[in-house]
């Protein structure tokens, strides 16, 4: 299996899945505007470190799963409910309303570093998320769960996972300034993101029946 792809795949992914304003990327943005680029960073740092972690815990789960194709399909069947659900919120039912506005605290002077590890600790999304993705890539044969594999993806979400949340910090100025129409427009984006995953999960469960 061709690490670089498999790193490529991890990148991709959690790239995706860091792309909603949640309380990581709009922290380390808001960071980053009221201390300096310096401390964004090593937030966003401190937080892929707990990403790597949340990512190998999901490979070793996905890899149980993948001897267990009965537990698979009960799961594949909910996922794709899910996601379903998820598409037809965004894209029918959540309306563009104010955007809750996160305030980290300033006044601390801990390291912002452990702050990220704090936060990503905190937020348990990844594992799930991480580990129906590996599966999905192996039931394609785009992934094996051998020991390089599996630290190629991990590099990959992690790195990911910095490059978002690096574009956060980065664009801040111009996200915070279109508080109404970039919110509407993520709205789209999310729903078109989680209708793909709908349609891969769909084809998945029709391939195994």
């Amino acid at each position: 299996m061709n690490i670089t792809f498999i790193f490529i795949l991890g990148l991709f992914i959690a790239l995706i899945g860091v792309i909603p304003p949640g309380l990581l990327n709009m922290t380390a943005a808001k960071i980053s505007l009221k201390e300096g680029h310096t401390r964004g960073v090593m937030f966003s740092i401190g937080v892929c470190v707990i990403v790597l972690l949340q990512t190998y815990v999901a490979s070793v789960f996905a890899r149980y799963l993948s001897k267990h194709l009965e537990v698979v399909d009960i799961l594949q069947r909910v996922a794709f409910v899910i996601f379903v659900l998820i598409t037809v919120y965004f894209l029918l039912i959540a309306k563009s309303k104010h955007k809750q506005q996160i305030k980290p605290q300033i006044r601390s002077k801990h390291s912002r570093f452990f702050q990220g590890v704090f936060l990503s600790a905190i937020n348990v999304f990844p594992i799930p998320y991480q580990a129906y993705m590996t599966i999905t890539l192996a039931s394609f044969g785009w992934m094996s769960f051998d020991q390089i594999s599996i630290i190629s993806y991990m590099a990959g979400a992690a790195m990911g996972t910095f490059v978002m949340l690096y574009m956060y910090i980065f664009f801040f100025d111009k996200i915070k300034g279109k508080s109404f129409t970039s919110q509407k427009n993520m709205n789209y984006v999310i729903g078109g993101i989680t209708a793909v995953i709908s349609v891969i999960t769909l084809i998945n469960i029709i391939k195994e029946i």
